[in-house]
């Protein structure tokens, strides 16, 4: 792994820092099964909202189409 430091001039403990916060997320990454999701993405699964009856249409079905409850 190699991280190049394109502009400042960081401390060596803030180098270590920052190395150890990638490594981390590396280690993290590499222990997360392969067929897992990312943490983040499920909000934006339409699978989510999929399964939901849509509102019948009427005058104030735009209303009720934004947050599906």
């Amino acid at each position: 792994m190699t991280i190049k430091v394109l502009r400042g001039n960081p401390t060596p403990e803030e180098l270590a820092a920052a190395l150890a916060v990638v490594r981390a997320r590396a280690a993290a990454a590499a222990a997360q099964p392969s067929g897992a999701a990312e943490p983040g993405a499920a909000w934006s699964d339409p699978a989510r909202i999929a399964g939901r009856r849509l509102p019948a249409p009427g005058p104030a079905t735009w209303a009720r189409t934004y947050w599906p409850s």
